[in-house]
């Protein structure tokens, strides 16, 4: 028996949390060394020495800095993301006029994917705000961008309330929006068809392919996702956090100040990192939702 709408929701908002919370946890030093390096791509070599020289000045802490921001982030943007891609599915099922249940097309469900990804934008924006910020708090204070540095996420929360009002929060909205819509074609584009391919060479249904198969498509969707919105990505960063120091430009003036003066190598600072990461998180992402939803979906079929 199909649990209520309702009760569906609820289902697909709580495994989207699971898998949020799960993607966090196994990624967070190298998402940590993505934006610093995005932020300022002079600053470090590489990644390594990103990585190391976060380690020696700031210690392991500096490497976890953002988590909590990290945390509710994956956990506000996955929660609405997966409800709203459960409901998205039904609309693209009426738009083709197919029956309310009906088994969707990888393509369709990349297209349900995308515009699910409109409303996730919306939460995900105030909180990685302040998690780029965090992150990046130690360049800017030792460059004399800021005057002060804040540590807290309460000392961040007060400064942009502060300094710009609530609509602060959502400073890099316009990139986050632009970046989301088609990196999670992409994003839920590959991991279903990778599903499918392994369900078709296992001779079983997609639910049933087993744990390595489900992270390794949420990690090659992952992989997807980055490749194609990386640009994009850096801009946003480079917003949200030099947007500290009120002079801060909005996407396409950001966009082409980096292009001209930095090239375009400077775009994709930080790539490394997150191409490394993009498995294991994202593995543990859809793992994560994968296998709570199953389990409470269970619960209904008895």
């Amino acid at each position: 028996m199909a649990p209520h709408p309702v009760v569906q929701a609820i289902i697909d908002l709580s495994a989207g949390a699971i898998g949020g919370t799960a993607c966090v946890l196994s990624g967070q030093p190298l998402d940590t060394a993505k934006v610093k390096m995005q932020t300022f791509p002079t600053l470090y070599r590489g990644f390594v020495h990103c990585f190391v020289s976060t380690y020696r000045q700031v210690g392991l802490r500096g490497l976890y800095q953002g988590t909590t921001p990290a945390l509710m982030a994956n956990i506000a943007e996955n929660s609405v993301l997966f409800m709203c891609y459960g409901f998205c599915q039904e609309v693209v099922r009426f738009v083709s006029g197919q029956e309310k249940g009906a088994v969707l097309s990888d393509m369709q469900k990349a297209c349900a994917g995308s515009v699910a990804s409109v409303f996730s934008s919306l939460v995900l924006c105030p909180t990685e705000l302040v998690k780029c910020r965090l992150q990046a708090m130690h360049e800017m204070a030792t460059s004399g961008k800021i005057a002060h540095s804040q540590n807290t996420v309460w000392s961040v929360i007060k400064s942009i309330i502060h300094n710009d009002g609530p609509a602060g929060f959502f400073q890099g909205l316009t990139t986050t929006i632009a970046r989301e819509v088609p990196g999670y074609f992409c994003f839920f584009g590959a991991y279903e068809l990778c599903r499918s391919l392994f369900a078709e060479y296992m001779h079983c249904g997609k639910d049933d392919i087993g744990v390595a198969p489900i992270v390794f498509s949420g990690g090659l969707g992952g992989a997807c996702l980055w490749l194609v919105v990386y640009p994009m990505d850096c801009v946003k960063s480079r917003i949200q956090v030099m947007s500290m120091t009120g002079k801060q430009s909005g996407f396409f003036k950001t966009f082409m100040h980096i292009f001209r003066t930095e090239g375009v190598r400077a775009l994709y600072s930080g790539l490394t990192p997150t191409m490394i990461r993009t498995f294991p998180a994202n593995g543990a992402l859809f793992l994560g939702y994968e296998a709570s939803r199953k389990i409470m979906m269970a619960q209904f079929d008895s």
